[in-house]
């Protein structure tokens, strides 16, 4: 069975700038600033049976900053902007890192890092899967006691009470609770995160 999928979300931009640090924003050369995340994920395809790295796969990442805003978005005037969003390509060994910042909370939601994992063909389509990552419940907490998160108080909402991460998925394979399927490998390494998973794919995530 592949790693279950989840909804996109609304606030899902195509083509954002290729880089791996997405702390900055390019129009203007501001950085986000928070608690350092990096993130590491090893895309795989099932062949035969067999888990392959996945080379040459676009992975876009997105997420709200610690205030709970997404760049690039009309409703929370970020129109033009593009902090805390990126894609890398997929090497050799089917990873993709990051450097990004502890994603912060908006009403309704737990914590969470959006996730898409493309491939084409010239200008074709061949694959897409996308999901959510999330945080376990204690670390959330413990975060927004420092800076700059605490300005904005502890998450309203935890894991086990946002209807996407209890949900079903939405390729059909889990009716329930797939967000305890989608949770980061998270470990602390002085004052910063190192979160990881591996995505494993297969042909039903084909578009052809």
């Amino acid at each position: 069975m592949g790693t279950p999928q989840q909804t996109e979300g609304p606030y899902f931009v195509d083509g954002m700038p290729n880089r791996s640090d997405i702390r900055s924003d390019p129009s203007d050369g501001s950085v986000q600033q928070g608690i350092p995340l990096r993130l590491a994920f090893h895309v795989y395809n099932v062949d035969n049976g067999s888990c392959i790295p996945l080379n040459g796969a676009r992975v876009d990442i997105w997420h709200a900053n610690p205030q709970g805003i997404y760049s690039d978005v009309k409703d929370f005037g970020t129109t033009g902007k593009k902090f805390l969003r990126g894609y890398q390509v997929t090497d050799h060994k089917g990873t993709a890192q990051f450097t990004t910042i502890y994603p912060g909370w908006y009403q309704g939601r737990t914590i969470h890092v959006h996730v898409k994992v493309r491939t084409f063909e010239g200008s074709n389509k061949t694959l897409e899967w996308t999901a959510q990552f999330y945080f376990d419940n204690s670390v959330n907490k413990q975060v927004h006691t420092q800076p700059p998160y605490n300005k904005h108080g502890p998450p309203t909402t935890t894991n086990e009470q946002d209807g996407i991460y209890t949900g079903a998925s939405t390729d059909g394979l889990l009716k329930s609770n797939t967000g305890q399927h989608l949770m980061l490998n998270l470990t602390k390494d002085m004052q910063s995160y190192l979160g990881t998973f591996n995505i494993v794919l297969n042909s039903a995530h084909s578009t052809h």
